[in-house]
C-alpha cells in the first residue's frame, strides 16, 4: 500500500497553432509547478501541439514542433520534475499522426506516450488512433494516461482499474467553441462519475482557448471535485492524491461483480412470485 502523498500540478492555457509559442508557456508553467512543490505537472490535449484541423495541413511546422518538445524535455530535467504533456505525434507518411500524451521524466526523457484510443468521427479525419494502455508509478501511486473522448468508453476505466491505477492523468480538449453548449453539463460530471466509481483521483486539465466550456478540474476518489480553475482564463493549481485519506466508496464490496461485468449481486431465487412480473 502506497503512503506517499503525490503533488500534482493541473495546467490550463490558450495555446496555439505556433508549437514554440505553446512551448514557451509549457516552461513557465513547468518552473511554476517546481516552485509549488509539485511532482508532476499534466497538460490539456494537444497543448504543445495544437489540437485539431490545421495539423492535417502540409504547411504544419513539423520541425518547429520537434524543436518546441526538446525545449519542454530540457526544461524537465533543469526542474527535476514529472511532466504529462499533451501533443500531436507524427507518424510515417502517409499515416495520420497520433493524438498523444508524453510521459516525461525528470531526467528529461520520454520514458512512454499514450495515444488516444477512442476518437471523436472529427479526429479520425486527422489522428490515427492507439492501440495501447500506458500505466507507470509515481511514488508508489500507479497511474495512467487518457484523453478526452476515451471518458465515453467506461471499459477503459475497468481496465485500469484492473491494473492497480488510482490515478489518473486525463487530457480534455473542450476549447475554441463556438459559445455554450452540452459539454458544460456533462463533461464534468462525467469525470466525477468515473472518479467515483472506480475509487481514482483524477486530473482533468482542459484548454482554457476562448470559448471554453469548462475550466480544469481535480477530482478525488469519491467523486468530488475538489479544485477547479476558472475557464477561459490560463492558470495552474496543485493538488494532493493522498493514499492515507478514506473516501466515500459508493461500489464497496461489490466492486469484485462491477469488474466482472456482473448484472446484479446476491443470490437469486426460484420463486413463482418473482417470475410473474404482470401481477401484484
Amino acid at each position: 500500500m502506497p503512503t506517499s502523498k503525490l503533488r500534482i500540478a493541473t495546467c490550463q492555457f490558450s495555446e496555439g497553432w505556433n508549437p514554440r509559442r505553446n512551448a514557451a508557456i509549457i516552461r513557465r508553467y513547468i518552473a511554476h509547478a517546481k516552485r509549488l512543490r509539485a511532482d508532476v505537472v499534466h497538460f490539456h490535449e494537444c497543448a504543445l501541439s495544437g489540437y485539431g484541423g490545421r495539423i492535417a495541413e502540409r504547411d504544419y511546422d513539423w520541425d518547429g514542433l520537434r524543436e518546441a518538445a526538446h525545449s519542454a524535455l530540457l526544461e524537465a530535467r533543469q526542474r527535476r520534475i514529472w511532466v504529462v504533456l499533451g501533443s500531436s505525434h507524427p507518424l510515417s507518411p502517409p499515416h495520420k499522426p497520433h493524438n498523444s500524451l508524453y510521459l516525461i521524466s525528470p531526467a528529461g526523457r520520454i520514458v512512454d506516450r499514450y495515444d488516444k484510443r477512442f476518437c471523436t468521427g472529427a479526429d479520425l479525419d486527422v489522428y490515427t488512433p492507439g492501440d495501447h494502455f500506458v500505466t507507470f508509478r509515481l511514488k508508489g501511486m500507479m497511474c495512467g494516461l487518457l484523453i478526452c473522448y476515451d471518458l465515453r468508453f467506461p471499459q477503459v476505466y475497468r481496465e485500469l482499474l484492473k491494473r492497480g491505477v488510482r490515478v489518473v492523468f486525463q487530457s480534455f480538449h473542450n476549447g475554441r467553441m463556438d459559445g455554450p453548449g452540452i459539454h458544460e453539463h456533462i463533461m464534468r460530471q462525467t469525470v466525477q462519475a468515473h472518479a467515483g466509481m472506480c475509487s481514482m483521483w483524477i486530473s482533468a486539465p482542459n484548454s482554457s482557448a476562448y470559448y471554453s466550456r469548462w475550466g480544469s478540474i481535480f477530482v478525488t476518489p469519491d467523486g468530488r471535485i475538489a479544485a477547479r480553475l476558472p475557464r477561459n482564463r490560463a492558470g495552474i493549481m496543485v493538488n494532493t492524491a493522498d493514499p492515507s485519506q478514506e473516501f466515500y466508496d459508493a461500489v464497496g464490496q461489490f466492486g469484485g461483480h462491477w469488474l466482472r461485468g456482473a448484472l446484479a449481486n446476491g443470490r437469486p431465487v426460484r420463486d413463482p412470485r418473482s417470475r410473474s412480473r404482470s401481477c401484484l
